[in-house]
């Protein structure tokens, strides 16, 4: 298994594609899991209350095993599927892709539909900002006070994220690093004595 995944930044990316007078408004946000989907899913339901479908898929965890697609009554596999087509070509996760539409009056086809929402997500990813991220593992270390030095050579050596610590006559340390170095990590904390 791979510890870096790729997403996209809290700036939410926008696209844009018409045909035949039909508008694709596509929405491209960083999500972490089903509730954050399913409140901005409903604001754009709420904000484009007018549009005849807002379509989406999304993509979650490092190990893109948890998606969706949503055609939002377009016939089935014509919006929701070019979407996350868009995401699985990107090699995207942690990523929400929503894409209104507007209907011009003149049918596109599956096809033609198909063409419009592949698009409009790629229009939307393509104005996103795309990062590269580790998949973190934490260490908790509980160690007597006197270990201070010690265990601050090795953080320091690491150099893993310190989430929290705790000082008293025992003290704990709390760290996030890369999933690869975690076993690295307990065990040079490990060998550490006083």
């Amino acid at each position: 298994m791979t510890d870096e995944y790729k997403t996209i930044t809290k700036t939410v990316g926008e696209g844009y594609y018409t045909e035949k007078r039909s508008k694709f408004l596509a929405f491209a946000h960083h999500v972490t899991n089903v509730d954050e989907v399913k409140e901005v899913v409903a604001e754009y339901r709420k904000k484009y209350y007018d549009a005849r479908h807002v379509c989406y898929a999304y993509m979650l965890g490092a190990e893109r095993t948890e998606f969706r697609a949503n055609d939002d009554g377009e016939p089935s596999s014509t919006a929701g599927k070019p979407i996350l087509g868009q995401i699985n070509s990107n090699e995207l996760t942690d990523i929400l892709i929503v894409v209104v539409r507007y209907y011009g009056g003149v049918n596109l086809g599956t096809s033609g539909l198909i063409v419009a929402y592949r698009e409009a997500a790629a229009d939307a990813i393509a104005h996103a900002t795309i990062e590269q991220r580790q998949v973190e593992e934490e260490v908790v270390y509980d160690f007597p006070y006197v270990m201070m030095n010690q265990v601050m050579k090795v953080v320091k050596d690491m150099n893993p994220r310190i989430i929290a610590q705790m000082y008293d006559n025992t003290c704990q340390i709390r760290l996030g690093i890369r999933k690869s170095l975690a076993e690295q990590l307990r065990s040079r904390l490990e060998k550490l004595s006083f």
